[in-house]
């Protein structure tokens, strides 16, 4: 961790009333996200067995598209921010225009590529015969709200790099609660089926992008920015990102590699995996909470020229990601007896989740420092950096992983791997605070 004076106890208080009031409505966003796939899935489940299958393999392609372009949403969250800092809010509000036009170019190319390839993309993950009509459906039907879910990740970066993370949770309720009521209409009251479901879920992307828009365009209006495309602006966006990209598909490529080898161990095995796996991304939703403040904080910091405030704050950050991990591994043990019966009833995948999921509870304090100090290097715009530190660990992690089965390793040892990638992440993200050189002042970087 960065070297700095402990501040006050005054100091941390502050500190931490500016954490609380950015990370608490960052995680209610953050887990209302998800909630849109659980509820198309619990309305298409009535359906029938094919069409549920259809809608899960269509939805892990668009949240992977989706989940690749999230760089829309980081690294306009520090462009902004920065100008914020600077005290110049019709440049940061500029920035974030160029950020929401290239989501809007973005989409606009996924929609080209995704409506003819639809039948090849459900393809590849072998779908049946009867699943993959209702899969290329909704895939292609779907892929017409990307535009408006890549410029809501944009927007949302705009709002956060304003230091507003209460917009985004209201709007990803309200779109959640549209979204559920439209599907119902459409599936059940007008009688589309899956169609329906894709379609209600369009529509309510469609209204979230629309009211981020509203609140955008109203802020550009009051400072005198500018409306239209810029094009050297949405360069500048796009070649902050394409760094984030990386890191992003790197850590991707982590946990498929994870999956394709739990695959390979047994059916026991890849089920108590995807159990883990949805466990530990939910506890990860709680942790970006306080990495998403410190994107916006750290990035206001620098921008102001305050260096020893963003190693303040940056240190007491690092203090609430280790508690929070130390809470969420805590939490894993004493609560087991309570969720795993939830998940599963084979006492097979019982006997191998259990020892697993302790491996989960005991790295979470490494997990905790992971996503902070990732949040201060994405808010100081270090991109470049975070992108070869992820390429190193998925170096490394990669052949670990591999011979984990060829050594005769369990779901355990696994997950032990696992341990080790965020361990390695840990390390390389805290050289890199510790060194200090990722504290570059200005509106720019």
């Amino acid at each position: 961790m960065t070297q700095a004076p402990a501040p006050s106890r005054t100091g941390r208080r502050r500190h931490d009333r500016e954490i609380i009031s950015l990370a608490v409505p960052a995680f209610g966003a953050l887990v209302a996200e998800p909630l849109f796939v659980m509820a198309d899935s619990a309305i298409v489940g009535h359906l029938g067995t094919p069409q549920l299958a259809g809608l899960g393999i269509a939805a892990a392609l668009l949240t992977t598209a989706v989940s690749i372009f999230v760089f829309l949403a980081y690294a306009t969250t520090a462009a902004v921010a920065r100008r914020v800092g600077a005290g110049d809010l019709k440049a940061a509000i500029r920035q974030g225009m160029d950020g929401i036009w290239l989501a809007m170019l973005l989409g606009t190319g996924v929609i080209a590529v995704t409506l003819p390839a639809a039948p090849w993309l459900i393809g590849l993950f072998g779908a049946s015969d009867t699943a993959a009509p209702y899969a290329i459906t909704y895939l292609r039907i779907s892929s017409l709200g990307i535009p408006a879910m890549l410029v809501v990740l944009a927007a949302t970066g705009v709002l956060r790099g304003l230091q507003d993370t209460r917009t985004p949770l209201y709007v990803a309720i309200g779109g959640f609660g549209a979204n559920a009521v439209l599907n119902v209409a459409l599936v059940y009251g007008a009688g589309f089926g899956i169609a329906g479901s894709a379609w209600g879920t369009v529509i309510a992307q469609w209204a979230m992008a629309a009211v981020y828009l509203v609140v955008v365009v109203r802020g550009a209006r009051l400072h005198g920015a500018a409306l239209r495309p810029d094009a050297a602006g949405i360069r500048a966006s796009a070649q902050a990102g394409v760094p984030l990209l990386v890191r992003t598909l790197s850590l991707r490529a982590v946990l498929m590699i994870a999956t394709a080898v739990a695959a390979r161990m047994g059916d026991a095995d890849i089920a108590a995996h995807q159990i883990i796996l949805s466990l530990w991304s939910l506890m990860a939703f709680a942790l970006d909470a306080i990495a998403i403040a410190g994107q916006a904080i750290i990035g206001r910091y620098l921008g102001a020229g305050d260096t020893k405030g963003a190693r303040e704050i940056c240190r007491r950050m690092v203090q609430w990601g280790i508690a929070s991990g130390i809470l969420l591994g805590a939490l894993i043990v004493v609560a087991r007896p309570l969720f795993i019966p939830l998940f599963t009833g084979d006492q097979a995948v019982r006997d191998t989740l259990l020892p697993a999921l302790l491996v989960v509870a005991v790295t979470q304090p490494i997990a905790g420092i992971v996503f902070v100090l990732d949040g201060v290097l994405m808010g100081a715009g270090d991109g470049p950096y975070l992108a070869r530190a992820m390429v190193v660990t998925l170096a490394v992690f990669a052949p670990v992983a591999l011979l984990v089965p060829r050594l005769g390793g369990g779901l355990t040892a696994l997950w032990w791997a696992m341990g080790l990638m965020m361990a390695i992440r840990m390390l390389t993200l805290w050289l890199r605070t510790r060194s200090g050189r990722w504290l570059v002042t200005g509106a720019t970087r």
